[in-house]
C-alpha cells in the first residue's frame, strides 16, 4: 500500500495543520535516497516549483525513484508554458450560471482548487475538470468573464497564500484526497498492494453485479491486497492506489477512459488500459483490425453520412436482412436489423445523429453467442449467451423502455469447441494482454468473431459458475504479478 510524503520548503509551513510524520522538507527528500521498497505517494507542496528549483527536482527525482508524485514534471512544465485548456459547453454553462447567481462583474475572476475540489457550490465539475488537466494540489484559476467564461490562467498556489478559512478547506481536501495521512490503517498488517475498483452504482447493465464486486473485495483481503470500490466522485484519490480495475462500462470521451489514461501515466497497473478501450469500443476500428489480421468476422460495409449506400447496394454485398450499427454502442444499443428500404432510411436518420460513420454487417442468426473470457492471453471462462426470448439479440430494449436479456449457460473450458478457443485467443492477441470477452458465432465448423469487449461481464453465479472463487483469484493475481514485475524492474 502507498505510504505518503508531504514535501515542504520549510516544516514551519505546516504549523497551521495537524501534526503528522508524513511531512519532509524538500532538501531532506533530495538528500535521502533510501525510502525502502514500498510504493510512495509524494505530495509536493513546495512554494517554488520553477525550473531548476529544489521543488522542481523533487518532482523530477520522485519519478526516477518510482514514486507517484503530484504534481509531476509534465504538469509543472505545462503550467510554466502557459498551455491552456478549454471547457466544453456544459462547463461553460455552469460557469455562466454561477456568475449570474453571484452577480460577478469583474472581467477576470478567480477560483482556488484544492485537490480537484473547491468551496464554491456549482463549480465542482469545473474544479475536477481542471484538476484532471493539471493534477496539482493547489491551483488558482482565472476566468475571463467576457470571453465565454473560458479559462484565462492556471497558476500554482502555495500554502503561504491561504487565509484561515482556506487553510481549513485545504486540510479537509487533503484528508479526503488521502485519508491514510491521518488515519490508522484498517488492519495492523500492511497490505502488499492497493487496488481501486471503479464502478457506477447507477449503471443499469454494469459489467459486475454487487455480489461479484463484493467477491473481489473478499478475495482481495485473503490475498493481502487492500481493495476499495470507488466511483466518479473519488477520482481525485486515484493516485492513492497501485492499480485500477475498471468495472464500469467503458467508452471514449468518458470518465472511464480519462481515468485509465491518468492511471497509465502514473505508472499504475490498469484493466482496462487505454489502448484496449480504444481498440475494442469502436466497432469500425475493430472490424478493420479483424479483416487486416485475417480473423473470421461478418461481412461488413462502412456507411458514410456524406455518401450513403443504397439499400440494394448494401443488400447485394451483405444479403437481406442485414445489421446496422453505430461504432461505439454497447449492450445491444445502437444496433438495428434492416429488412426493407424504409427501415434503412428511418434508421440512417436516427443513427447518423450519433455518428458520421456506421457499420453494416451481414445478419448471422444463431441460437446463442459464445463468450470467451480471456486474461493475459489465456482462456478464463466460457459462456453461451442465448438470445432474448422472441428476439434476435442477447439484449432486448422495448419501445416502452423496458429491457430483458436471454439466458446464460457457463461451460467448462474443455467442452468449448477448439476452433472457438483458438480464434478467441488469436483475436485478443492483437488487442493486448488484459481482460477481454470475445463474442463469437459458430457457423458449421467456422468460428466467427462478432466483437471483442475490453470490459467483459464478471457476474456472481454466471461467469464464475465453474471456477467459483478461483476466477476472482486469477484476475487479482494478474494485478499482483504485474505489480511485482514492475517493482522488480525498478
Amino acid at each position: 500500500m502507498n505510504s505518503v510524503l508531504i514535501l515542504l520548503c520549510s516544516l514551519n509551513d505546516w504549523k497551521p495543520y495537524y501534526e503528522t510524520n508524513s511531512i519532509l522538507s524538500v532538501s531532506e527528500y533530495l538528500k535521502n535516497k533510501s525510502f525502502g521498497n514500498e510504493s510512495k505517494l509524494v505530495i509536493n507542496l513546495s512554494n517554488d516549483l520553477s525550473y531548476n528549483s529544489e521543488g522542481y527536482y523533487c518532482s523530477l527525482l520522485a519519478q526516477a525513484r518510482g514514486h507517484k508524485i503530484i504534481p509531476g514534471i509534465e504538469t509543472i512544465n505545462k503550467l510554466e508554458s502557459g498551455a491552456g485548456v478549454r471547457m466544453d459547453r456544459s462547463l461553460q454553462k455552469l460557469c455562466y450560471q454561477y456568475i449570474q447567481k453571484n452577480n460577478i462583474t469583474d472581467e477576470i475572476w478567480y477560483l482556488n482548487i484544492y485537490f480537484g475540489t473547491c468551496k464554491e457550490k456549482g463549480l465542482e465539475k469545473i474544479a475536477r475538470f481542471i484538476f484532471d488537466n493539471y493534477p496539482c494540489p493547489l491551483l488558482k484559476v482565472g476566468f475571463n468573464n467576457k470571453s465565454r467564461n473560458q479559462i484565462e490562467t492556471v497558476q500554482l498556489l502555495s500554502l503561504k497564500q491561504l487565509n484561515n478559512e482556506e487553510q481549513d478547506y485545504f486540510a479537509n481536501a487533503l484528508d479526503n484526497f488521502n485519508k491514510k495521512v491521518w488515519r490508522t490503517p484498517r488492519s495492523p498488517k500492511t497490505s502488499r498492494y492497493s487496488l481501486a475498483i471503479l464502478y457506477n452504482p447507477e449503471e443499469k447493465f454494469p459489467p459486475s453485479n454487487k455480489r461479484a464486486l463484493n467477491k473481489f473485495l473478499e478475495i482481495s483481503k485473503k490475498m493481502n491486497i487492500y481493495a476499495e470500490l470507488i466511483t466518479e466522485e473519488d477520482v481525485t484519490r486515484l493516485m492513492e492506489f497501485d492499480a485500477l480495475f475498471i468495472r464500469s462500462t467503458t467508452a471514449l470521451h468518458h470518465i472511464t477512459f480519462d481515468l485509465s489514461q491518468k492511471a497509465m501515466l502514473n505508472d499504475m497497473v490498469v484493466i482496462d488500459d487505454p489502448m484496449s478501450i480504444i481498440r475494442c469500443t469502436n466497432k469500425v476500428y475493430l472490424n478493420e483490425l479483424l479483416v487486416k489480421e485475417k480473423i473470421p468476422a461478418p461481412k461488413s460495409v462502412l456507411i458514410f453520412k456524406s455518401n450513403t449506400n443504397s439499400f440494394n447496394e448494401i443488400g447485394d454485398q451483405l444479403g437481406i436482412p442485414f445489421i446496422l450499427k453505430i461504432p461505439d454502442g454497447s449492450f445491444s444499443h445502437g444496433i438495428k436489423k434492416i429488412t426493407t428500404e424504409d427501415e434503412l432510411n428511418i434508421t440512417l436518420n436516427e443513427l447518423f445523429e450519433k455518428s458520421a460513420i456506421l457499420l453494416a454487417q451481414e445478419f448471422i442468426p444463431t441460437e446463442f453467442d459464445w463468450r470467451i473470457g480471456i486474461l493475459n492471453g489465456e482462456p478464463l471462462y466460457a459462456c453461451k449467451y442465448f438470445m432474448a426470448k422472441g428476439h434476435w439479440q442477447i439484449y432486448y430494449h422495448s419501445i416502452t423502455g423496458k429491457s430483458s436479456c436471454g439466458m446464460v449457460e457457463t461451460v467448462p473450458i474443455y467442452k468449448v469447441p477448439k476452433n472457438i478457443l483458438k480464434t478467441a485467443i488469436k483475436a485478443t492477441s492483437f488487442i493486448g494482454k488484459g481482460l477481454y470477452g470475445v463474442d463469437l458465432k459458430m457457423v458449421g465448423e467456422k468460428a466467427i468473431v462478432i466483437e471483442i469487449n475490453d470490459n467483459p461481464n464478471i457476474d456472481y453465479e454466471i461467469e464464475d459458475a465453474i471456477l467459483g472463487d478461483e476466477l476472482y483469484y486469477r484476475i487479482l493475481n494478474y494485478f499482483v504479478r504485474a505489480l511485482e514485475l514492475k517493482h522488480h524492474l525498478t
